[in-house]
């Protein structure tokens, strides 16, 4: 089967998108998966890292927003139990 041309260009504009380090707002929008008025509330916040370089247009760098992503992981049930296991094994015993 053979792609249409639309495919193609989409194609390679996703190509395109995954190799840029420097996102517009847009783009940051897309790559988040945040609606735009959520993520200018973010910004407007100062709650995740952006810049202004002439003070209007925001841009974002992409290692920062994978950064950010990734600040609050959430413990695997298996993960929690083994820390239980360290501390219970770690403590001091009391006299």
């Amino acid at each position: 089967m053979e792609k249409t041309l639309e495919m193609r260009v989409e194609e390679l504009e996703r190509m395109l998108f995954m190799t840029k380090n420097v996102l517009s707002f847009d783009e940051a929008s897309a790559f988040l998966c945040l609606s735009k008025s959520y993520l200018y509330k973010l910004t407007s916040g100062n709650l995740i890292p952006h810049y202004k370089p002439q003070g209007k247009m925001l841009y974002f760098e992409k290692s920062e927003l994978e950064a950010w992503l990734r600040q609050n992981p959430v413990k695997t049930k298996t993960q929690i139990e083994q820390e239980a296991q360290k501390y219970v094994l770690n403590r001091p015993l009391k006299k």
